[in-house]
């Protein structure tokens, strides 16, 4: 476990390269997630078979638009991240090596062991297509999932991660041979990353949207909106444009903010807000612009051909699907997307 997403340097002391933080740990420390450890002078996952997320979610709920729409995923998350966002609507989980440090050893103690077979099992019975890797940061747990994914592959199901992009391509590269498909957040520009996320850098998570769509797997973005952080409309023209370089049908989900953890102060996202950055990022040129976490019309997909409305959606239900075959059933033309 792990030999991949280290490196041995000297004095016992190893680098992790998962992620581009690329943590130096010490013999018996952990690095930057609190999960990674340096056990004897080898990667020790403190969190491998204990998750302490496991649901069975729509697709849609990822967010995932043009993966297998329509289907459920089988979840599973596990405590700790790489990132310390302030806005994290998922802190209680991610944040809990840091925030509960006392008692984190405890809190892992009480987990229910899911080990690989038993992970891709439970997703069959649950009637699931795929397997998530989502709640928290994947990249940290990236050996579990993989020993998970691989089994998974074997019985027909795909893999998706959920992941904020900082992943090193030596981790894509591993996360290839199970990896179908993920949603990659763009979180703000480079002051929003280092102030509001735990000084990590904005191009490593650029590299990893262009990366992983170069290793064959399917991509869709999300972007958090926060007001007076992230929502001025130099910043939705900056990454619409930089989306449209990658690729124009690329899906954007512009999603909406509800204050929380360290930010509690602020308003929610308005929906005028999330529609003028759609209406910004429609007249960059993508095609596939989704606003959610808030009912709107928004969350339907549209024949980029015959502009009629293929897959109508009410939050994550699906109320009409007219794709067949990955094409428009009234036009007949091809639809971007992995959808068997």
């Amino acid at each position: 476990m792990g030999k991949e997403l280290y490196i041995k340097l000297e004095n016992e002391i190893i680098q992790c390269i998962a992620c581009n933080r690329k943590c130096k740990i010490p013999a018996g420390k952990t690095g930057f997630c609190k999960v990674r450890e340096n056990k004897n002078g080898k990667l020790n996952l403190l969190v491998y078979e204990k998750p302490c997320a496991v649901w069975i979610d729509p697709i849609e709920k990822k967010p995932l638009f043009h993966f297998l729409p329509g289907t459920q995923s089988y979840s599973i998350g596990t405590y700790g991240c790489n990132f310390n966002c302030k806005f994290c609507q998922n802190w209680s989980i991610s944040q809990a090596p840091k925030e509960f440090e006392k008692d984190f050893g405890k809190m892992l103690a009480k987990l229910q062991i899911l080990c690989p077979q038993k992970a891709v099992e439970e997703a069959i019975r649950g009637g699931c297509k795929s397997i998530s890797y989502t709640y928290t940061e994947p990249t940290i747990f990236s050996e579990y999932a993989k020993d998970i994914g691989i089994l998974a592959r074997k019985k027909g199901l795909k893999n998706v991660y959920v992941t904020n992009g900082y992943q090193t391509k030596e981790c894509w590269n591993y996360l290839s041979d199970f990896v179908d498909g993920a949603n990659i957040d763009i979180k703000g520009n480079e002051k929003f990353y280092k102030e509001l996320c735990g000084n990590v850098k904005l191009r490593y998570v650029l590299d990893s949207v262009k990366y992983a769509k170069k290793l064959g797997i399917w991509v869709e973005v999300t972007t958090l909106l926060i007001p007076n952080e992230n929502d001025s409309d130099e910043f939705i023209e900056r990454i619409a444009k930089f989306l449209y370089s990658v690729d124009p049908k690329t899906p954007w989900h512009i999603t909406a903010f509800h204050p929380d953890y360290k930010m509690t102060g602020g308003n929610p996202t308005s929906i005028q807000s999330l529609i003028n950055a759609r209406k910004i990022a429609k007249e960059i040129g993508l095609e596939n612009i989704y606003c959610g976490n808030m009912l709107n019309e928004h969350e339907n997909t549209i024949c980029p051909e015959c502009r009629k409305t293929i897959i109508e959606r009410i939050g994550f239900r699906i109320v009409n699907n007219n794709i067949i075959n990955g094409r428009c059933i009234y036009c007949k033309s091809k639809i971007v997307g992995v959808f068997e």
